[in-house]
């Protein structure tokens, strides 16, 4: 084969399976197949149907996990993106979407600082140590 050759064949990216996806992952088969159901995923399939998770599919489930991980809203991460797939027009959308939820997950984590305190004060009343 010529370098020539070479250039002209397209460089197919790794491909992972649903299994292997989960594994890596930590998010069931059965939560990716919900995800693609609803628009979040869209993956693609061999000639036999499995699904073909590239490394971009990979990178956006982790994301979905931690925008899940802050109780962001599963209507929200989807309107997030239908902004990506708008184009990139839509960075200001996003932007203001991810400070927005960033805002209210800083607002609970000071109400879980302020409710922690109240319950060391009674396991100190109590006798006992608010250590860990």
């Amino acid at each position: 084969m010529t370098t020539l050759e070479l250039r002209d064949t397209p460089i197919t990216p790794p491909t992972e399976t649903i299994s292997e996806v989960a594994e890596r992952t930590g998010v069931t088969a059965h939560t990716l197949r919900y995800y693609e159901r609803i628009g979040l995923l869209d993956v693609p399939r061999d000639s036999a149907g499995r699904r073909n998770y590239t490394p971009d599919d990979v990178d956006r489930v982790v994301f979905i996990t931690r925008l899940r991980q802050l109780d962001m809203p599963i209507r929200d991460i989807q309107r997030y993106f239908e902004l990506v797939a708008a184009g990139p027009g839509t960075e200001p959308d996003r932007l203001a979407l991810l400070v927005r939820h960033r805002e209210a997950v800083r607002v609970r984590m000071e109400a879980l600082r302020t409710a922690i305190d109240v319950v060391d004060f009674k396991i100190a009343k109590y006798g006992g140590t608010a250590a860990p």
